[in-house]
Protein backbone atom coordinates (compact mmCIF):
# COMPACT_ATOMS: atom_id res chain seq x y z
CA UNK A 1 0.00 0.00 0.00
CA UNK A 2 2.78 2.58 0.74
CA UNK A 3 4.65 1.20 -2.52
CA UNK A 4 1.58 2.84 -4.31
CA UNK A 5 1.13 6.09 -2.21
CA UNK A 6 4.52 6.69 -3.42
CA UNK A 7 3.75 6.22 -6.46
CA UNK A 8 0.83 7.84 -7.15
CA UNK A 9 2.54 10.66 -5.37
CA UNK A 10 5.56 10.61 -8.31
CA UNK A 11 2.71 10.45 -10.86
CA UNK A 12 0.64 13.09 -9.50
CA UNK A 13 3.67 14.89 -9.44
CA UNK A 14 5.06 14.75 -12.99
CA UNK A 15 1.36 15.74 -14.49
CA UNK A 16 1.16 18.91 -12.38
CA UNK A 17 4.95 19.66 -13.65
CA UNK A 18 4.11 18.46 -17.54
CA UNK A 19 0.73 20.90 -17.14
CA UNK A 20 2.79 24.04 -15.69
CA UNK A 21 5.16 23.66 -18.31
CA UNK A 22 2.46 23.93 -21.07
CA UNK A 23 0.36 26.30 -19.61
CA UNK A 24 -0.67 28.89 -21.83
CA UNK A 25 -3.06 31.60 -19.55
CA UNK A 26 -1.03 34.08 -17.87
CA UNK A 27 -3.27 35.68 -15.38
CA UNK A 28 -2.32 38.92 -13.02
CA UNK A 29 -2.39 42.68 -13.29
CA UNK A 30 -0.51 44.31 -15.70
CA UNK A 31 1.94 47.10 -16.49
CA UNK A 32 0.89 48.78 -19.44
CA UNK A 33 3.96 49.79 -22.20
CA UNK A 34 2.09 51.03 -25.04
CA UNK A 35 -1.32 49.76 -26.68
CA UNK A 36 -0.49 46.66 -27.73
CA UNK A 37 2.24 45.93 -25.35
CA UNK A 38 2.26 44.59 -21.45
CA UNK A 39 3.70 42.96 -19.00
CA UNK A 40 2.35 40.25 -16.45
CA UNK A 41 4.92 39.43 -13.60
CA UNK A 42 8.43 38.60 -15.83
CA UNK A 43 6.37 37.72 -19.13
CA UNK A 44 6.26 40.19 -21.76
CA UNK A 45 3.06 40.24 -23.92
CA UNK A 46 1.80 41.54 -27.35
CA UNK A 47 -1.69 41.94 -28.02
CA UNK A 48 -2.52 39.14 -30.88
CA UNK A 49 -4.04 40.57 -33.93
CA UNK A 50 -3.54 44.13 -33.86
CA UNK A 51 -1.30 47.03 -34.60
CA UNK A 52 -1.28 50.38 -31.85
CA UNK A 53 0.31 53.03 -33.19
CA UNK A 54 4.06 53.62 -31.41
CA UNK A 55 4.16 55.77 -27.86
CA UNK A 56 6.28 58.16 -29.87
CA UNK A 57 3.66 58.19 -33.13
CA UNK A 58 1.82 61.01 -33.80
CA UNK A 59 -1.41 61.21 -36.12
CA UNK A 60 -3.81 64.36 -36.79
CA UNK A 61 -7.18 65.27 -35.84
CA UNK A 62 -10.08 66.55 -38.59
CA UNK A 63 -8.72 70.04 -38.51
CA UNK A 64 -5.50 69.02 -39.13
CA UNK A 65 -3.84 69.69 -35.42
CA UNK A 66 -1.23 66.84 -34.41
CA UNK A 67 -1.77 65.10 -31.33
CA UNK A 68 0.18 62.51 -29.72
CA UNK A 69 -2.06 59.37 -31.01
CA UNK A 70 0.63 56.60 -29.69
CA UNK A 71 0.55 58.00 -26.02
CA UNK A 72 -3.41 58.44 -26.53
CA UNK A 73 -3.30 54.29 -27.17
CA UNK A 74 -1.45 53.62 -24.74
CA UNK A 75 -3.99 55.20 -22.00
CA UNK A 76 -7.05 53.43 -24.06
CA UNK A 77 -5.48 50.38 -23.20
CA UNK A 78 -5.33 51.42 -19.62
CA UNK A 79 -8.31 52.56 -19.57
CA UNK A 80 -10.14 49.40 -21.04
CA UNK A 81 -7.93 47.49 -18.18
CA UNK A 82 -8.41 49.84 -15.27
CA UNK A 83 -7.46 48.00 -12.06
CA UNK A 84 -8.27 44.63 -13.26
CA UNK A 85 -6.58 41.24 -13.17
CA UNK A 86 -6.37 39.84 -16.71
CA UNK A 87 -5.99 36.75 -18.54
CA UNK A 88 -3.98 36.34 -21.89
CA UNK A 89 -4.09 33.23 -23.71
CA UNK A 90 -1.45 32.64 -25.92
CA UNK A 91 1.45 30.13 -26.74
CA UNK A 92 3.86 31.77 -30.07
CA UNK A 93 6.54 33.31 -28.75
CA UNK A 94 7.55 36.49 -31.36
CA UNK A 95 11.18 37.45 -32.57
CA UNK A 96 11.58 39.47 -29.78
CA UNK A 97 10.63 36.86 -27.14
CA UNK A 98 6.92 38.51 -26.61
CA UNK A 99 4.15 35.96 -25.69
CA UNK A 100 1.74 36.95 -28.81
CA UNK A 101 -1.96 36.49 -26.36
CA UNK A 102 -5.14 37.24 -26.95
CA UNK A 103 -6.39 38.91 -23.36
CA UNK A 104 -9.31 39.57 -21.39
CA UNK A 105 -10.45 41.23 -18.39
CA UNK A 106 -13.22 38.95 -17.55
CA UNK A 107 -15.32 38.01 -20.16
CA UNK A 108 -13.94 41.36 -22.71
CA UNK A 109 -11.81 40.53 -25.36
CA UNK A 110 -9.37 43.76 -24.94
CA UNK A 111 -7.53 43.25 -28.15
CA UNK A 112 -10.95 43.57 -30.18
CA UNK A 113 -11.76 46.50 -27.73
CA UNK A 114 -8.54 48.46 -28.66
CA UNK A 115 -9.77 47.91 -32.22
CA UNK A 116 -13.30 48.78 -31.71
CA UNK A 117 -12.50 52.04 -29.85
CA UNK A 118 -10.45 53.04 -32.52
CA UNK A 119 -7.32 53.08 -30.92
CA UNK A 120 -5.14 49.96 -32.70
CA UNK A 121 -5.73 48.25 -36.18
CA UNK A 122 -6.37 45.07 -37.16
CA UNK A 123 -2.97 43.42 -37.94
CA UNK A 124 -4.10 41.91 -41.43
CA UNK A 125 -0.02 41.00 -41.79
CA UNK A 126 -0.61 38.24 -38.78
CA UNK A 127 -4.74 37.79 -38.65
CA UNK A 128 -7.69 38.81 -39.85
CA UNK A 129 -9.54 38.36 -36.17
CA UNK A 130 -10.81 41.96 -36.12
CA UNK A 131 -11.40 43.08 -38.99
CA UNK A 132 -15.25 43.91 -38.21
CA UNK A 133 -14.00 46.52 -35.19
CA UNK A 134 -11.87 48.16 -37.38
CA UNK A 135 -14.67 48.65 -39.80
CA UNK A 136 -17.23 49.96 -36.80
CA UNK A 137 -14.56 52.12 -35.51
CA UNK A 138 -13.75 53.38 -39.16
CA UNK A 139 -17.37 53.72 -39.67
CA UNK A 140 -17.84 55.83 -36.58
CA UNK A 141 -14.77 57.67 -36.71
CA UNK A 142 -13.73 56.45 -33.57
CA UNK A 143 -10.48 56.95 -31.76
CA UNK A 144 -7.84 57.67 -34.77
CA UNK A 145 -9.87 57.42 -37.45
CA UNK A 146 -11.80 60.91 -36.50
CA UNK A 147 -8.40 62.40 -38.38
CA UNK A 148 -5.80 61.15 -40.67
CA UNK A 149 -3.18 58.74 -39.39
CA UNK A 150 -0.32 56.84 -40.64
CA UNK A 151 -0.43 52.90 -39.61
CA UNK A 152 1.63 51.71 -37.30
CA UNK A 153 3.92 49.20 -39.39
CA UNK A 154 4.52 51.93 -41.86
CA UNK A 155 5.15 54.82 -39.26
CA UNK A 156 7.89 51.64 -38.00
CA UNK A 157 9.66 51.74 -41.42
CA UNK A 158 9.50 55.11 -41.89
CA UNK A 159 11.23 56.20 -38.71
CA UNK A 160 13.66 53.13 -38.57
CA UNK A 161 14.90 54.70 -42.72
CA UNK A 162 16.00 57.33 -40.71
Amino acid sequence: MKIFSIFLTIILSLLSVTEISHASDIMGKPRIVDGDTIWIGPTKIRLHGIDAPESKQTCKKADATEYHCGEMATFALAEIIEKHWITCKGEMIDRYKRLISVCYAGPYDINAEMVKRGWAIAYRRYSEDYIDEEEFAKNNKMGMWKGKFIKPWDWRKKIGSR
